[in-house]
């Protein structure tokens, strides 16, 4: 089931009082399209929520959401593009945790501060990942995966959608919890990753829901999950945290944002949609459906989020030696 196949079926009805601008006080927001800045190319998971929102918002806005993808260099090239934009509700952002929470610590020079730069809006949605492996390896559990890795240090290639990535960042934090040294393989997103995963020439991933159909056919095990519970579409499988790595969690999420300044009005009115659609439409369940949660909350709630992940996220690539560019 795609994401994208069910906008249709996921519309809300409703009319939503205008905000009245703050700047001068008399036009009615919005008036005018809404650009949405998305950090991916079109097609993925990502890009799929994003279009959910945008037609969400345009039904009961009254005003066009444009999905504008502008992928590269880890999310930094889009968030760059929100900063610059002006402060007046029209341009909105669908941050993640890797622009909003790594990519300042894995460059020299951040780019910007996601705490200063970014009005938080609402969470939208989170995930966590699959490890899962390729028949080939002898590990069917996390158990198993750490008894080889610290029999064979460095020896195990796990692959990532890129450094900085959630999936790089899950599979550093899994080393350094187990105690093991794993070999990272970056790739240019998952569309590379999987053709060599499942023809048996990378081992391993710390892959997101697109794994999950391969796993259900027995082309590849799941070893485990990264979040705090088990994962409704695949219940069996156990959490890394639960298989012989306590306290270990890895959730990704997306969120929106807007540039800093923006009115505190147009910005509480767009946190009380996101969250009325996310929770009232069938977006959520179609979220479900793919193994996403549908987890929205208050502008407040996302800025703490950001905050904690920061400092994570930070310590994280400190500990596994990621050089900043």
């Amino acid at each position: 089931m795609k994401l994208h196949g069910l906008l249709g079926a996921v519309l809300m009805a409703a009319t939503i009082p205008h905000v009245q601008a703050q700047q001068g006080g008399s036009t009615a927001y919005p008036n005018r399209p809404i650009r949405y800045i998305v950090p991916f190319p079109p097609g993925g998971s990502a890009d799929g929520i994003a279009r959910i929102i945008a037609q969400q918002m345009t039904q009961v806005m009254g005003q066009q959401w444009l999905v504008d993808n502008r992928p590269g260099a880890d999310g930094v090239l889009a968030a760059n593009i929100v900063i610059k934009a002006a402060p007046d509700g029209y341009t909105t952002f669908l941050g993640t945790n890797t622009p909003m929470s790594a990519a300042p610590a894995l460059r020299k020079v951040p780019p910007y501060d996601p705490v200063k730069d970014f009005e938080p809006i609402s969470k939208v949605s989170s995930y966590m990942f699959f490890v899962v492996a390729h028949p080939s390896l002898p590990a069917r559990n996390v158990k198993s995966l750490i008894s080889l890795a610290k029999a064979k240090p460095g020896e195990i290639p796990y692959a990532s959608v890129g450094v900085g990535s959630g999936t790089h960042l899950a599979g550093e934090l899994f080393g350094h919890m187990a105690g093991v040294r794993l070999a990272h393989i970056p790739y240019k997103g998952t569309g590379q990753v999987m053709p060599d995963l499942l023809g048996g020439q990378i081992a391993l991933t710390f892959g997101s829901t697109s794994v999950v159909p391969h796993v259900k056919q027995g082309k590849l095990y799941a070893l485990g999950v990264t979040g705090a519970r088990r994962s409704a579409v695949l219940p069996e499988v156990p959490t890394v945290a639960e298989s012989g790595i306590p306290g270990y969690e890895v959730t990704a999420w997306n969120a929106l944002f807007a540039p800093a300044g923006t009115p505190m009005a147009i910005l509480a009115r767009l946190n009380e949609l996101t969250r009325k659609n996310i929770a009232q439409s069938e977006a959520k369940s179609v979220m479900d459906a793919q193994g996403l949660d549908g987890d929205t909350g208050t502008s407040a709630e996302l800025a703490a989020l950001v905050k904690t992940e920061l400092a994570k996220w930070a310590r994280v690539i400190k500990v596994a030696g990621i050089k900043p560019e």
